[in-house]
């Protein structure tokens, strides 16, 4: 079908291209002959389609609007305040949990506390990404939302390490699923030439709790009680809910053709390159619902290994190859086709943000514990290395953001792997040379603008090479990838910190965090290796400006 066919004279998601629709430009792969403005003008007067899974609301939009015009503004804000508040509490947690296992008595359920709704996030993850493919994303926002306000619930109620721990893992069950939902309500509700800007409000909704959130949970605990850190976000997490709610009416889902919803092969005719890119994991189509979830439950079981295999003395490097082995075969039919052997395009996309996630955060836990431990900083003051990883990763993303389409995403992208790379690589030296804690300090400014230049562009990469039918599919895999990617991070230092903590001595301790750097910048290679290999429309193919 041609594109100013449609009823409401808009592109078929990434299966085609016009010359007069900036919506698309740069986007989309060209499966016909771009139709003149003409048509387009003609066409998009034309009643919009009662099945259209765009928010009706949306189609009189001007181009010149931005994330803040009035028939967007609510949906920003609820949306943007639900990543607010989901950045305060896993930052609040991370500063509670200490006081919460000993007034628990919970010690040996420590890191299941963490690793715990990490698990249970993926199952969420593909929940939500088959819900939102066959009804749209507005129910399992719904349904997310409420499985985390309950695990919200649970933990501020627990009187028993089990019974908080209960609450964190239906927490992360809803966090997991918020986050697929909230993905496709982009994609659903904002042209795509706004996608940079909302990835970058969403980045900045990360950097208040950066700075406020550990500060804030600490006083709350001392003043009011721990369990108030819980509590208190369910009266926030309703009304930033109601804010976006009214605003998605009329979304509907696009029913994937032949998988019961899970996702939907290319239309016929798309190019064949980004075609294949499109393709799931395990043929054409993906494993149906129940099996979804069946390898979902089954990596979420890995994650946990391989969390909690530093924890066995003698057997963990066993246990955590098991893991890895289990994690991969488990994930593999839950990716696009190709992703784990990073096939050019979408597939690499998603390899490169479980890759650089991998990298980042499983050097980040260790930095402050290196300047605390080696050069004896107060853990407030060694904390203060995140925030400025935070605010570096907020500031890259607002220039990503304004820059739009003059920085190609595949230079943001090698672009910001690099940095990353470099700033574990700083890391590693400062460690192994005993140079000024300022170096790895500095770099690690360094890796948070990394982080913030390509993980927006690779999230806008995602939905652009999405299908209204692969719409949720990709975007439960991007979060697995990302999710997985820290996992195998964590586990795998975990397991090196562990190997070289033989004694306390200073020698000792240097090697430890040598080896987790050094791993972590093996991880580094990687992404950039694979950072070339993203989805790009080749130059030949664009429309002109």
């Amino acid at each position: 079908m041609r594109p100013a066919d449609r009823p409401d004279g808009r592109c078929r998601g990434a299966q085609l291209m016009c010359a007069g629709c900036r919506s698309c430009r740069l986007w989309h792969v060209p499966r016909t002959d771009p139709h003149d403005s003409q048509k387009l003008s003609r066409n998009s007067s034309q009643k919009p389609s009662r099945n259209s899974s765009r928010n009706p609301s949306q189609e009189s939009v001007p181009e010149s609007a931005g994330i803040f015009h009035r028939s967007y503004l609510l949906v920003t804000l609820g949306a943007c305040a639900l990543v607010f508040l989901a950045a305060f509490e896993s930052l609040a947690v991370t500063t509670i949990m200490p006081l919460v296992s000993r007034e628990l008595d919970g010690a040996s359920l420590y890191a299941l506390a963490f690793a715990g709704p990490l698990a249970t996030g993926v199952i969420g993850m593909v929940a939500a990404g088959s819900w939102s493919d066959r009804k749209g994303p507005v129910a399992p926002l719904l349904a997310a939302v409420g499985m985390f306000v309950l695990g919200l619930l649970i933990a501020g109620t627990a009187g028993t390490m089990p019974v908080l721990v209960s609450g964190r893992l239906v927490q992360g069950l809803g966090g997991g699923a918020l986050t697929v939902a909230l993905y496709v309500v982009i994609a659903r509700v904002y042209p795509p030439v706004l996608h940079p800007k909302i990835f970058a409000a969403f980045s900045a909704a990360w950097v208040i709790p950066s700075l406020v959130g550990p500060f804030a949970a600490g006083v709350v605990a001392q003043v009011a009680g721990w369990q108030w850190v819980f509590l208190g976000v369910v009266g926030l997490v309703v009304p930033a809910l109601l804010l976006t709610v009214p605003a998605l009416r009329g979304l509907h889902g696009t029913p994937a053709r032949g998988t019961g919803g899970a996702a939907a092969a290319p239309a016929p005719g798309a190019a064949g390159g980004e075609a294949a890119a499109l393709e799931t994991a395990g043929g054409a189509r993906p494993p149906g619902g129940p099996a979804k979830l069946a390898l979902a439950a089954l990596a979420a079981l890995a994650v946990l290994g391989l969390n909690l295999s530093a924890e066995v003395q003698g057997a963990g490097g066993v246990l955590a190859a098991a893991a890895v082995a289990v994690a991969l075969v488990a994930v593999r039919p839950l990716m696009p086709r190709g992703t784990l052997t990073a096939r050019r395009g979408l597939p690499s996309v998603i390899l490169t943000r479980g890759l650089a996630s991998a990298a980042f955060f499983g050097a980040e836990v260790y930095l402050p514990y290196l300047l605390v431990e080696r050069y004896a900083f107060a853990p407030t003051f060694a904390g203060l290395t995140l925030t400025g990883g935070a605010i570096a990763w907020a500031a890259a993303s607002a220039i990503q953001g304004r820059l739009g389409t003059r920085l190609e995403h595949r230079r943001a992208v090698r672009i910001g792997s690099a940095l990353v790379l470099g700033a574990v690589v700083l890391a590693f030296v400062t460690t192994v040379l005993a140079w000024p804690a300022a170096v790895a300090i500095g770099g690690w400014i360094l890796a948070g603008g990394g982080m913030g230049l390509m993980y927006p562009r690779l999230s806008v990469m995602t939905l652009a090479l999405s299908t209204r039918d692969t719409e949720g599919f990709n975007s439960s895999a991007m979060s697995i990838s990302d999710s997985l990617g820290g996992a195998l991070a964590l586990a795998g230092t975990g397991v090196v910190f562990a190997a070289f903590s033989t004694t306390a001595s200073t020698a000792t301790t240097a090697a430890s965090f040598a080896g987790v750097f050094a791993l972590t910048a093996v991880i580094g290679v990687a992404a950039v290796a694979v950072a070339p290999r993203v989805a790009v429309v080749p130059a030949a193919l664009r429309t002109r400006e």
